[in-house]
């Protein structure tokens, strides 16, 4: 069994929101409570033993209006240089010798079962992610994606942009790992009006 003890989750939530025009994501809501503290309870009840908050735009205001109470907070002042700088500034703040499990802050279904199979397929030395299945039926990489403790420092320096962890990825494919976590979700993230409907609660659920 995996020492899933040994993993922080880094939440990247640094975003403006600026195309929906409604303040910073981190502050959606889904059943009632911020996306940021619904998420960090989802990595946090999934597994992680820690979770890195990596805020930007309006950081003072999202701390004021959401209860991260537990987590580590990580303010990235050169948020609006992409979410590489992000990125950067939540892998920093990992202990020495754990695995980073990094979430989107925009993916408000992300469910606790998907974190547990990411979480439980890892294995020493590589990348592990979280995959959806396509219309045809092939999984496609989305996030969650852990990131083994040995390649932390790697995919930091690999990290600018918007691109973020893209291109260590595309680069050292075959240390990649596909969790097939369609059961839960289907790993959409929000970030157009028409993906505002993502917030609600699934039925029955």
């Amino acid at each position: 069994m995996n020492d899933t003890s040994r993993t922080t989750a880094v939440l990247l939530a640094a975003g403006a929101g600026t195309r929906l025009g409604l303040g910073p994501k981190a502050l959606l809501k889904r059943r009632g409570t911020a996306l940021v503290e619904h998420l960090a309870a989802v990595l946090h009840d999934g597994g992680c033993s820690r979770v890195v908050v990596v805020l930007g735009a309006q950081a003072e205001r999202v701390r004021r209006e959401a209860s991260l109470d537990g987590c580590t907070v990580v303010v990235n002042p050169a948020w609006e240089e992409g979410m590489g700088t992000s990125l950067r500034a939540g892998l920093g703040a990992v202990p020495a010798g754990e695995n980073a499990l990094v979430a989107l802050v925009d993916q408000p279904a992300l469910a606790v079962e998907a974190v547990r199979a990411v979480l439980g397929a890892h294995r020493p030395g590589q990348v592990t992610a979280a995959a959806y299945p396509d219309p045809d039926g092939a999984l496609r990489r989305g996030h969650p994606v852990l990131f083994d403790a040995s390649l932390l420092a790697r995919v930091a320096a690999s990290a600018s942009g918007d691109e973020g962890a893209r291109r260590f990825l595309q680069t050292h494919a075959g240390l990649v790992a596909l969790v097939d976590c369609g059961a839960w979700g289907d790993g959409r993230d929000v970030d157009t009006p028409e993906d505002l409907r993502l917030l609600e609660p699934d039925p029955g659920s």
